[in-house]
């Protein structure tokens, strides 16, 4: 179960690289909030499959579900309840804005996974990779 995959890792690497790209110079109002979005779970993705030895689908929904219960914990505006709202560290891990199209985009990029995986690699999903 565990093991290190360096293809993994690396796509983990050059992915949170684009993010912080992303976050320190792009503030337009599609690649910030939609692209970021997406690439956040490939990259969650990625990270988990850098180190478990796990089939796709039961991965990329973990991932999906982890990205919906953050999302959940915005809506509940946790950092407040919490009063770490003077936290830069919980405001950015946790965020505090809930939106509906967060959602859609955490769908879209488990979706971009789970076909690039069957049809990139010609795998059946469900499969140890």
């Amino acid at each position: 179960m565990l093991t290190f995959n360096k293809n993994y890792f690396v796509f983990t690497i050059l992915i949170f690289f684009t993010e912080v790209l992303i976050a320190l110079y792009v503030n337009d109002a599609f690649v910030r909030p939609y692209l970021g979005d997406v690439l956040v779970v490939v990259l969650i993705y990625c990270f988990l499959k850098s180190f478990l030895k796990l089939p796709v689908l039961p991965v990329a929904v973990f991932v999906l579900l982890f990205a919906f219960s953050i999302e959940l914990l915005q809506f509940l505006n946790i950092v407040e309840k919490l009063h770490l709202e003077n936290s830069r560290i919980a405001k950015t891990v946790v965020g505090t804005t809930f939106s509906w199209m967060d959602l859609l985009t955490y769908i879209v990029g488990v979706a971009i996974v789970i076909v690039v995986e069957q049809q990139g690699f010609k795998k059946d999903i469900r499969s140890v990779a």
